[in-house]
């Protein structure tokens, strides 16, 4: 049966996913977008072929909603989808720090939610959206949000308890690794070289060194000692890393953002 999807707040990520699903095989009229200005719905028609609805029309008309707002605008949201959602829907959350009890507490008692932290990778379908099932959710449902989030990258399911921890990690994740490619950079303008140069260097390095992590199934120890040879410039970098408390500081930088995942959960935003 043929299910219609609505993307409610269709910014950077609500428009990759709506991208991704027709590059998956979704129909553009069985997708609907709501959007704060016209000429931002008159962007996603031309670009693909989707209506644009009012958030009580998307709520009516959708099998599925993919709430995709900041998580300071989900309360006032909710509010205006409550009387128009049935139990019979799946309202899918990508609001970070928004608990599925949060938006089951305001909606029809017994309505499916889930929740999913994506990244930004989604944007050139190499993401990662970690979902997890409210009180009400299915087997089903979550299926439903993998098919949904798997044609922008990889989905993987845990338990609702973890999800402060993978926001920590893989929403914020990419953030990480622009901040080392910057220093990165930074240091080998340092060493002479051109910026441009250092960039194509580092990022190519990334590139390789992800594919062989995902590739080659081997774990990051193995594969940082292939590269580390005795009394060479790889051990004396590692040792200058461990002198500054690199990983200690990762450590404690993810729990940070761990931590305030948690306060935005509870309301202390």
């Amino acid at each position: 049966m043929t299910q219609t999807v609505a993307v409610l707040g269709t910014g950077k990520i609500g428009e990759a996913l709506l991208s991704g699903m027709i590059r998956a095989g979704w129909r553009s009229v069985d997708l609907l977008v709501t959007t704060r200005r016209t000429e931002r719905a008159d962007e996603l028609r031309d670009r693909y072929g989707v209506e644009s609805v009012t958030n009580a029309e998307a709520a009516k008309r959708a099998d599925i909603l993919i709430l995709a707002v900041k998580p300071q605008d989900m309360g006032r949201l909710l509010d205006e989808l409550a009387p128009h959602i049935t139990a019979d829907r799946l309202v899918v959350s990508a609001a970070a720090g928004i608990p599925t009890s949060f938006i089951e507490e305001r909606l029809t008692s017994g309505t499916p939610v889930v929740r999913v932290m994506p990244n930004t990778p989604v944007l050139v379908d190499e993401g990662m959206s970690v979902i997890s099932g409210g009180s009400h959710a299915t087997a089903e449902h979550l299926a439903h949000t993998e098919g949904i989030f798997g044609s922008v990258g990889k989905t993987l399911r845990v338990p609702e308890s973890q999800q402060d921890a993978a926001t920590a990690l893989s929403g914020s994740g990419p953030a990480y690794f622009y901040f080392l490619v910057e220093a990165m950079t930074d240091a080998g303008i340092l060493l002479g070289l051109p910026r441009a140069q250092a960039h194509d260097l580092i990022v190519q390095a990334a590139i390789g060194a992800a594919v062989m992590l995902r590739d080659s199934g081997e774990h990051p120890v193995k594969l940082r000692e292939a590269v580390t040879s005795p009394a060479g410039t790889t051990i004396s970098a590692i040792r200058e890393l461990e002198n500054h408390g690199v990983r200690a500081a990762l450590i404690a930088a993810l729990e940070a953002a761990r931590d305030r995942s948690r306060e935005l959960a509870s309301g202390n935003g």
